[in-house]
């Protein structure tokens, strides 16, 4: 199917059955809305309530399980040393996740789809096979740290809280169903209840305000502090949040004119620094009350550790609430993780399975792990080197797609956005190698 500039186009496309990216096929207007439609007689500030959601949806990708544990470690081990190493990762995030954005609302495409469309079909055949196993990779984290989750708060063993987790997800999912202002408002949630229960964390543990302010000035003490802020920057950028970033945003709203798609744009900017800002908000305030509450007395790599000495050293209630927030980041990111495989299958090869059946088949491998009693920590650790390698695949055809004028139109680059964009696409895939390095030779 070719895609026209013109919105209605693609809009008469989307009705014609074509799979629109993680929502359900469209069968009338009401799943897309014109700019004028969606904007209606609203004025100032709420114009830009109808673009909010896409960004939190992504930003799940940020406070995942995989980054409660490197912020655990990171301030038990070396205190507050890395607090700006979490915010250049942020600020990092915030250019990679506009960029997906931006391509979906110039060509109401996602990034799969162009990728089809302007390379050949081997090429995208071959990134769809590395997808979903990106997608499996990422679920096994995020699938385990949510049975974790249920594990601490709830006291369940290991085999009932996975089963727990997969009905859950299920759950949420379930939402997708009946449009994606249901599912964002789910995930929203969550990630309401994680800021909560870390803005409790701090109250209790009260960092000190000097040695706070010094975590932002950059500097190192000794290689282990190089390598675990390696490992922080390295593992910011998800392949599977760019991806989806651009669906989530390619037909919610049609641009029928450059400028209604520069303004769209602009609504959407402000949906990606609210939510991405508030992950960074909470990666640095992890990072924090670890440094606070274990510098000089623990050093903690692990969650269920992490668990109880929160009890041991704040309260009962401390370890309660990290158990809580790890639970709704596991369940809200392992989510994330499924709508991401629907997009990339639907725009890599123009097909799709019924989302249950894909949730269910990707849980197949840390049931397997949990039930098997498997060692999760080494399945983990190989799941992040899986990851390294599909990071580079994403973040290249993305700065190669939104530096097109014939693409992007009035929304293409600048030349120090695409500047910015290589360096850190740089970074990311050097810091990438460099721990794949480190851990296949220790």
């Amino acid at each position: 199917m070719s895609y026209k500039e013109d919105g209605q186009s693609i809009l008469s496309a989307a009705e014609n059955g074509a799979a629109v990216g993680a929502l359900p096929k469209l069968k009338s207007r009401k799943h897309s809305e014109s700019f004028q439609s969606a904007i209606g007689k609203k004025k100032g500030w709420r114009q830009a309530l109808p673009f909010l959601g896409p960004a939190f949806i992504a930003c799940v990708a940020y406070i995942d399980p995989g980054n409660y544990a490197t912020n655990i470690q990171g301030g038990s081990q070396f205190g507050y040393l890395l607090l700006w190493v979490v915010v250049l990762s942020n600020l990092m995030a915030i250019l990679i996740q506009t960029l997906s954005s931006k391509l979906g609302i110039a060509t109401s495409r996602n990034l799969p789809e162009i990728l089809r469309d302007e390379w050949k079909p081997g090429v995208a055949f071959f990134y769809w096979i590395q997808g979903e196993i990106m997608v499996m990779a990422t679920d096994l984290a995020e699938f385990i740290g949510a049975a974790l989750g249920f594990h601490l708060v709830f006291g369940l063993q290991m085999i009932p809280s996975a089963i727990l987790t997969a009905l859950s997800v299920l759950l949420i999912l379930f939402f997708q169903i009946r449009g994606f202002r249901p599912l964002e408002m789910a995930i929203a949630t969550m990630v309401f209840i994680i800021v909560t229960a870390f803005s409790c964390e701090i109250a209790f543990s009260l960092p000190q305000f000097a040695p706070l302010m010094a975590g932002f000035i950059p500097h190192f003490q000794g290689t282990d502090s190089i390598l675990l802020a390696a490992g922080i920057l390295g593992a910011t950028v998800m392949p599977h949040a760019i991806y989806m970033h651009s669906g989530l945003t390619c037909r919610r709203v049609i641009g029928q004119t450059p400028e209604e798609r520069k303004k769209i744009f602009h609504f959407e900017l402000v949906d990606i620094l609210i939510a991405m800002v508030i992950a960074g908000i909470v990666n640095a305030v992890m990072l924090a009350v670890a440094a606070s509450t274990f510098h000089g007395h623990i050093v903690i790599s692990d969650l269920d550790v992490a668990f109880k000495q929160f009890g041991n050293f704040i309260a009962p209630s401390a370890s309660l609430l990290f158990g809580i927030g790890l639970l709704a980041a596991g369940l809200s990111s392992s989510c994330v993780g499924t709508l991401a495989g629907d997009i990339m299958m639907q725009g890599f090869i123009h097909n799709r399975i019924p989302i249950f059946i894909r949730r269910v088949c990707s849980m197949i491998p840390p049931l397997a792990i949990i039930v098997t009693g498997s060692n999760a920590t080494n399945a983990l650790v190989m799941s992040q080197v899986v990851l390294s390698f599909g990071i580079a695949l994403a973040i290249i055809p993305l700065v190669i797609f939104t530096s097109k004028k014939r693409l992007m139109g009035q929304l293409v680059n600048h030349k120090l956005t695409t500047f910015l964009a290589w360096a850190v696409a740089g970074v990311v895939i050097c810091l990438n190698v460099f721990l794949l390095y480190q851990t296949f030779t220790g």
